[in-house]
């Protein structure tokens, strides 16, 4: 998997949740309490909820499990506190990464996050020594089918949005995080779907990965972080060609 292509990220994602349904809506209904605590239990009033609600149906979230909870949330139910936290850390070869948490414990999160680094050749790192390497940002990926370039660069720039790219896979739109909510407003007003919308770390520069050995390894501290029950998220910056990354994971 090519840290740095979000496009690749978000088809391997969809490939492994049916065999992780259970995490995938244990991380959804975290999400959806910090979402519902922060912009209220609203979805038209509240776009980051809308969108965790859209994920949710896409995933066959069961109704009660969602409407929980948006009432932990809102306080109506009682429950855990959560808190975010993002991890720093590097990987084999010198891959930098950043693993987003929704935690109750701190320390449970950063003994097995630490625990995951140092199995597999790497290690965490002090706040601030990982993350001047990524744009924390905004990001939304959407399809050619939605629309031409002309067309999104007119909504979600007029939005707020900071960029769009074009790539042959399709489009990328990236804006600052307070316009967040008012870019995905604009979007889904101007009916144009999105494959992924999220608040990411985007690597502002890539570490080449040439050795079949390293890509096996850092997949697999891709797949071992993303098995954490408290890990919502894992950003990284390495940079491989398609054919090394299909061989790679083909011979787990």
């Amino acid at each position: 998997m090519a840290g740095h292509n979000k496009w690749s990220k978000v088809k391997r994602i969809k490939a492994v949740t049916d065999a992780r349904k259970g995490k995938v809506f244990s991380r959804l209904s975290r999400d959806i309490t910090l979402a519902a605590k922060a912009g209220g239990g609203d979805p038209d009033a509240n776009a980051r909820l809308r969108t965790l609600l859209l994920k949710a149906r896409d995933a066959n979230m069961p109704a009660d499990n969602v409407e929980r909870a948006i009432k932990k949330g809102t306080g109506e139910l009682p429950g855990v506190v959560f808190e975010e936290l993002a991890y720093e850390g590097y990987g084999p070869g010198g891959v930098a990464f950043v693993v987003k948490v929704t935690t109750d414990n701190k320390t449970r999160s950063a003994q097995e996050v630490r625990s995951a680094f140092s199995k597999l050749g790497g290690n965490l790192a002090q706040s601030g020594s990982v993350a001047f390497q990524f744009l924390h940002a905004g990001q939304f990926l959407i399809t050619k089918e939605q629309a031409t370039e002309d067309q999104l660069m007119e909504v979600a720039l007029e939005a707020g949005a900071d960029d769009v790219i074009t790539s042959d896979e399709g489009y990328e739109v990236r804006c600052d995080l307070h316009q967040f909510d008012k870019v995905l407003h604009a979007l889904e007003a101007a009916g144009i779907k999105t494959e992924s919308a999220e608040i990411s770390y985007i690597p502002t520069s890539t570490i080449p990965v040439t050795d079949a050995q390293v890509a096996k390894t850092l997949l697999k501290l891709h797949d071992v972080l993303e098995d954490l029950d408290d890990v919502q998220a894992v950003f990284s910056n390495e940079e491989m060609d398609d054919a090394l990354s299909a061989a790679t994971a083909g011979g787990e």
